[in-house]
């Protein structure tokens, strides 16, 4: 196994990249279908995937494009194949960026999978749609609405909870408290990118459980976006 980067708190890791170098953590399967790889875009994604190993609730924020929820996915996918966990699951508010879709068709899985699109495709980028790794981790997943998850408890799994800036203090009070035993939540989010009107319920949740043993924040800057290399001059100029 190559190294993996150590944060540098127990409780919280402040991420300062200063090089834009790359890593790969590699880890062999026990199904012996080969290596699983990720590679770190820079300094501040392998701090990141530190803190998923050293934390039972992490939060991932910061700028569009930084890799979150990517981030998020493939920790989830390398718990499943290593067989640390058995389920993955994944939730995000139903909340519309500035417009209205109306009512939508189908069954309940048929109306939340438009939100969970982006990470169906971290999905499909990190493990491809098919074979035997796409196999184990499609009988992993689960996509729970946050409306529905008074009452559960999920063991044995990563719970990831993205785009929580759209989330109310409830919602964000409910799906911290579904973790069971053996499990892990990671919780992403951009504060500057709510589409819900008031207060930012995500800032405040982070603030309070700032200094609790056992839960991580990972704050990322726009200097550690990969996406595009616009992208961080976009947001420098219109939140300038």
């Amino acid at each position: 196994m190559a190294r993996t980067p150590k944060a540098k708190t127990k409780t919280k890791t402040k991420t300062t990249s200063r090089s834009n170098r790359s890593e790969t953590y590699s880890n062999k399967t026990p199904s012996g279908q080969g290596n699983f790889h990720v590679e770190f875009k820079n300094e501040a994604q392998g701090l990141a995937w530190a803190a998923f190993k050293q934390h039972d609730v992490l939060f991932l924020v910061g700028p569009a494009g930084t890799g979150k929820t990517h981030l998020a996915c493939a920790f989830a996918i390398e718990q499943i194949l290593s067989n640390d966990k058995k389920k993955i699951i994944m939730t995000r508010p139903v909340v519309e960026a500035g417009e209205s879709l109306g009512f939508l068709p189908g069954d309940l899985q048929e109306k939340i999978n438009p939100y969970m699109t982006p990470m169906y495709d971290c999905m499909d980028k990190i493990v491809g749609k098919e074979g035997p790794w796409r196999d184990k981790i499609n009988y992993s997943m689960k996509a729970a609405p946050l409306a529905f998850m008074r009452g559960v408890t999920f063991d044995d799994s990563i719970c990831i909870l993205d785009e929580a800036q759209n989330a109310s203090m409830m919602q964000l009070k409910l799906f911290m408290t579904r973790f069971g035993q053996n499990s892990k939540l990671i919780i992403t989010g951009d504060p500057t990118q709510s589409d819900l009107a008031g207060s930012v319920a995500l800032t405040s949740v982070m603030q309070k459980l700032r200094s609790v043993e056992g839960i991580g924040i990972v704050e990322f800057k726009p200097s550690q976006i990969v996406r595009h290399p616009l992208i961080s001059k976009i947001i420098e100029k219109l939140e300038g």
